[in-house]
């Protein structure tokens, strides 16, 4: 029983920091726009978003990023 718990908490430790995992969407300097899974050291952010499917469809929406 106890081998079950342990195999538990140990999927759930390396699930964690990969469910709350942010999506950052920055202007590139050639213009247009990036989906990054890391903030954006030199260029500018354009906003942080929890999903990668939010995070592409606020980029489409954005008038900088066409």
């Amino acid at each position: 029983m106890t081998k079950y718990l342990v195999a538990a908490a140990l999927i759930v430790a390396t699930a964690t920091p990969v469910l709350a995992a942010d999506y950052y969407v920055a202007l590139r300097y050639g213009g247009g726009c990036v989906v990054m899974t890391t903030p954006p050291p030199h260029s500018r952010m354009m906003g942080v978003y929890p999903t990668k499917r939010m995070a592409n469809k606020a980029m489409h929406g954005m008038m900088h990023c066409q």
